[in-house]
């Protein structure tokens, strides 16, 4: 059995992050595609500019992405 490191501060941010805007931009995105009122993530609706929610939920779920996966990586490089 092996222990695995603690994870520094810092993953555990963007990780946050990442769960943040992903499932805001998502929960967006059925809004706004099916009606469906979501009150998850409610408060990311003040980024997005009046007539671009659309590509601004798309563009949050993609930086969640991004975020996420350099959180990832960071970490990875950190333990060696």
């Amino acid at each position: 059995m092996t222990s695995t490191p603690p994870r520094p501060p810092a993953a555990a941010v963007t990780d946050l992050l990442c769960f943040v805007l992903v499932v805001g931009g998502g929960s967006g995105l059925l809004h706004e595609w099916l009606g469906w009122t979501i009150h998850i993530m409610g408060f990311l609706r003040f980024l997005a500019p009046d007539g671009y929610e659309v590509y601004a939920y798309i563009v949050m779920i993609a930086l969640g992405a991004l975020v996420g996966a350099a959180g990832d990586a960071v970490f990875r490089r950190g333990r060696g």
